[in-house]
């Protein structure tokens, strides 16, 4: 988890989640609140040994801290407990739910005792609802839940490419990139009334039945077109943005932006139906409606299109349910999200597997079985694994050696074997407890590197291998062993998970899901034949997905480049016409073009090209062209004024 859970990554994305909301973009805070709620969870258990040596122990508490993250940013406790059982959790037993509820219990009620808002709620977007809804609204509920589907599967496609395109070209300009996004967000948003504001102030808005405050005149049924226009507009744009947005390097999350897309939506719909409803209040298909009372009610479409936005987005169904009701607190719409959320699971399960952190997942190529997936391969393991294994004999290795096979291989561990002739498995070694321990006998004694270093695990009872945890580690050396020789036998685990050649692949991949483990040897008779990893199984998963669903990039490489070549030919006309300008000039001093620039430091921009054009310079204009330094050339016309 170093790297992704550490009190670094808590520091920085902590001070970095406000910038990043504050630059406007269209990303939200509730993922990475989820996320440095979980690295505070790790960062504080590695003070106490208990859960320091206890990975199960350690996943008992980022459960329960994202339960808590999640509880803190919708301020519903108890779909923060069902979010991180439906989505977070591989293993989750009833005391680690315990421990979770009572997680997301004590941090709710610390941001209630806080009341940040000042107005009594746990998030700007609470609101309630007393009016009841009518059966011939199923009809537009399942609109909204096709709608949602249907923009989980949009959103996930594109982002992806836009992915691609990112981790492609513009790996090296990620400040460059975000301060692009966010000056762009900013002039695009700002013509339209519902963008400009703050996406949870939207939602709040759009939230809202007609009664109270009117904002933009949004209940006006004189400007009711022109909000069904301003809103469709609303939910175009954002869509757009978040697509270019969520995955450039800052902390961003997509929950909040996929309710406020589904709210938009959700609110346009409603506002159609209650203009249909004024022109036709006599027709059979309202006849449910009760007169002198308003029948429909476009905040609840809104609330509803938030919710199928992001059950679509993040493939979550019962979990999202709790949290809108927790946010609303009617019992009446249980029902009716019930059915929105059902249709837009049966919507984008026909476009692919998983929500968008699941794809994030595979294609950043993590390691990761999902375990709310299953497969049926129909092959052994044999098929699968690597046959050609780096081995350390029991016999013994020449330190140097060892020092080599480390340095030359990333592998993380090596089994251990009687002798490379034999191949007979004794157990295996991980790589940061064979470095911890070469480390050690240095500390303890001047090795040379000729020392031969032993791996065999003695049989004897009376003298075990392991010893007692304390808190000052026995030496590894002896007082009475030579310093040509040293013992390593404690640090080989003696028992590793091994299965049969022939054994099915669909139960080896069950064993990585439950138990864990980061390799499994494949042994036969006691005779090493191969090992196999998590890596290696998703490679088959995704060779037969692939073998089923050919796909072909070539097109899409080449949209990329054409993309690219754009963007790199309007930065270098940009850039031109603003070193026309004289003050720009003398600021900057004469450099090259961005295309330039790039050329030369290896970038995919293509090579530097010189532009034309004009400068004055003491009464002198000089016509010439740009060098690939920068620099003016040759004159061809020089005019004295």
């Amino acid at each position: 988890m170093k790297g992704f859970l550490g009190f670094w990554t808590l520091l920085i994305k902590s001070i970095a989640l406000p910038l990043t909301i504050g630059s406007g973009l269209s990303v939200g805070k509730e993922g990475p609140s989820v996320h440095y709620a979980v690295c505070t969870g790790n960062v504080i258990s590695r003070f106490f040994q208990k859960y320091k040596r206890s990975a199960s122990k350690t996943r008992e508490i980022l459960s329960a801290c994202a339960a808590a993250g999640v509880a803190v940013a919708f301020g519903s406790p108890i779909g923060g407990v069902l979010f991180s059982l439906e989505e977070m959790s591989s293993k989750f037993p009833l005391k680690t739910m315990w421990r979770s509820y009572f997680c997301a219990l004590v941090a709710t009620a610390t941001l209630a005792a806080m009341n940040p808002f000042r107005t009594g709620q746990l998030v700007m977007f609470q609101v309630h609802y007393d009016r009841d809804w009518h059966f011939f609204e199923i009809v537009f509920y399942i609109i909204i839940g096709i709608f949602g589907g249907l923009y989980g599967a949009f959103v996930i496609k594109w982002n992806l490419r836009a992915q691609a395109f990112r981790k492609r070209f513009l790996t090296s300009y990620a400040v460059a990139e975000a301060t692009f996004l966010a000056a762009a967000t900013a002039l695009i948003c700002y013509p339209n009334h519902f963008l400009r504001i703050d996406m949870t102030e939207s939602m709040e808005i759009l939230f809202r039945e007609c009664e109270g405050m009117d904002y933009n005149n949004l209940c006006d049924p004189d400007y009711r077109w022109r909000n069904v226009l301003s809103l469709v507009m609303a939910t175009v744009l954002r869509l757009f943005l978040v697509i270019i947005s969520y995955g450039c390097k800052v902390p961003a999350g997509i929950f909040v932006p996929s309710m406020a897309i589904g709210a938009s939506f959700g609110r346009t719909l409603g506002i159609i139906v209650q203009a249909l409803f004024e022109a036709y209040p006599t027709s059979s298909f309202f006849s449910s409606c009760a007169p002198d009372v308003p029948c429909i009610t476009p905040g609840t479409y809104a609330f509803l299109g938030a919710a199928a936005a992001l059950s679509g987005i993040m493939h979550l169904t019962v979990s999202v349910v709790v949290i809108m009701f927790e946010l609303t607190g009617a019992l009446t719409y249980i029902l009716p999200t019930m059915i929105v959320v059902g249709v837009t699971k049966i919507v984008s399960s026909n476009f692919g597997k998983g929500g968008i952190a699941d794809r994030m997942i595979w294609f950043n190529g993590f390691p990761f079985l999902d375990n709310k997936e299953e497969h049926s391969f129909g092959i052994p393991v044999s098929q699968i694994m690597s046959e050609r294994v780096s081995v350390i004999p029991a016999t013994g290795m020449g330190l140097n050696e060892l020092e080599h096979l480390l340095k030359d291989h990333d592998y993380r561990g090596f089994p251990v074997v009687q002798d490379r002739s034999s191949n007979l498995l004794i157990g295996y070694i991980g790589r940061t407890e064979l470095k911890y321990a070469i480390d050690r006998a240095r500390k303890e004694r001047a090795l040379s590197q000729n020392t031969r270093c032993f791996f065999t695990i003695s049989t004897n009872p009376s003298s075990p291998t392991l010893s007692p945890i304390t808190d000052q580690p026995p030496p590894i050396l002896a007082s009475s062993s030579s310093s040509n020789s040293i013992d390593f036998s404690r640090f080989i685990d003696g028992t590793p998970i091994t299965v049969h050649p022939r054994m099915a692949l669909e139960t080896v991949m069950q064993i990585f899901k439950k138990l864990g483990p980061r390799v499994i040897l494949v042994e036969q008779r006691g005779r090493l034949c191969g090992l196999v990893t998590p890596k290696d199984l998703l490679k088959y998963q995704f060779k037969v997905e692939n073998r089923e669903h050919p796909r072909d990039d070539t097109g899409e490489a080449e949209m990329q480049d054409k993309v690219w070549a754009w963007i790199v030919g309007a930065g270098d006309w940009i850039w031109v016409r603003v070193k026309e300008l004289k003050i720009v000039n003398v600021f900057f001093g004469r450099r090259g073009s961005i295309g330039g620039d790039r050329g030369r430091g290896g970038g995919r921009g293509g090579e530097g090209r010189g532009y034309e054009y004009s400068e004055l310079n003491d009464g002198v204009e000089l016509e010439g062209e740009v060098d690939d330094d920068g620099d003016l050339g040759s004159p061809r016309q020089e005019r004295v004024r």
